[in-house]
């Protein structure tokens, strides 16, 4: 349902790339990579559902349960190919008062400490939107200066869900930074030339598993794509999609955005309906054969916070392009 970048890049039969991510959560980030050919060596994750989450669909991840500011040594990796990330938003987000570099949720520093450690060849970080404000822009330069001195020439990209198959509005921010021998050879991802699908056209046939007698005219009323899909963080709220703000866009979609519901609406549903986990997670590019662990509200957490698999896949599929084609120049 979701319309896949293609990576557009020969493999030539070499050994794959290598990443071990950090903050993995559900698998958002980590997917994508996999499906641009890039190996996991490790995963690290601190929420036990989102572990259990990536172990349930890849029983062969070595998935590292823990803080990332806990694990002091992570030598063992050495000679990987990318460190990736999908660190907390909060700290750099309008809901989480933007504390920045003073909020105990950023994990930066400890990110900076894993890449000097182990000193792969590019660097992947997705976070969101509000890093690139005006009162970041020091922080952005210390990040990027860290990187320097460890020979990497680094980027700040806003990328939007939509341009990459993805129906939502959901803007990201992502860093990518390669060794300086590789700096001319990435290219940020060029936006797919087809629009995403509507909400209609990617959940009509979910809303209509019951037999919904309204399911297509509700799909022709969810014409255009969704608003952010937010997961909230654990002090705050439950499986719902967002303020008010945000369930009013929902709702000139025909959606209720009050709650996520198990099913999808029966023959006789009156009104307007509630997604599904399973909706929710097709609207963030994921595909429906991939499992959430845990109950609603931990599940909806995972889904909602997620990176969309099909971006990760765009950025991942043009860092194998730049490390493949140097890799290959220099054999």
């Amino acid at each position: 349902m979701v319309r896949k970048a293609s990576t557009g890049c020969t493999r030539h039969s070499i050994k794959p790339l290598t990443t071990l991510e950090l903050c993995a959560g559900a698998g958002g980030q980590a997917l994508g990579l996999e499906q641009a050919g890039i190996e996991h060596v490790g995963l690290i994750e601190i929420d036990r559902h989102a572990c259990a989450t990536l172990r349930l669909n890849r029983p062969k991840w070595n998935v590292i349960e823990g803080d990332l500011n806990a694990i002091a040594d992570v030598s063992e990796f050495k000679g990987i190919d990318i460190v990736s990330a999908g660190l907390p938003c909060p700290p750099f987000s309008k809901a989480g008062k933007q504390l920045g570099e003073n909020d105990e949720r950023n994990q930066f520093p400890a990110t900076l400490g894993i890449v000097d450690q182990i000193r792969p060849r590019a660097v992947m970080i997705e976070n969101v939107r509000g890093i690139l404000d005006a009162v970041f822009e020091d922080y952005r330069k210390h990040i990027a200066g860290t990187l320097k001195k460890l020979e990497y020439a680094a980027d700040w990209r806003l990328l939007n869900a939509s341009d990459f198959g993805v129906p939502q509005l959901r803007p990201r921010v992502v860093l990518v930074a390669v060794k300086n021998e590789y700096a001319d050879a990435f290219s940020w991802p060029e936006p797919l030339p087809v629009p995403p699908l509507s909400v209609g056209e990617a959940l009509y046939d979910l809303m209509a598993t019951k037999r919904w007698r309204g399911a297509k005219a509700w799909s022709k009323r969810a014409s255009s794509i969704a608003p952010t899909i937010v997961g909230g963080s654990k002090k705050h709220g439950g499986p719902d999609l967002g303020p008010t703000r945000a369930r009013l866009a929902w709702a000139a979609l025909g959606v209720d955005g009050l709650g996520i519901v198990d099913e999808a609406p029966a023959r006789d549903f009156s009104g307007m309906p509630r997604l599904t986990l399973r909706m929710a997670a097709r609207l963030q590019g994921f595909p429906d054969s991939w499992t959430f662990s845990g109950k609603k509200t931990n599940a909806y957490r995972q889904i909602g916070n997620a990176f969309p698999p099909p971006v990760a896949h765009a950025i991942g599929g043009q860092l194998v392009r730049c490390l493949t084609t140097r890799r290959l120049i220099g054999m």
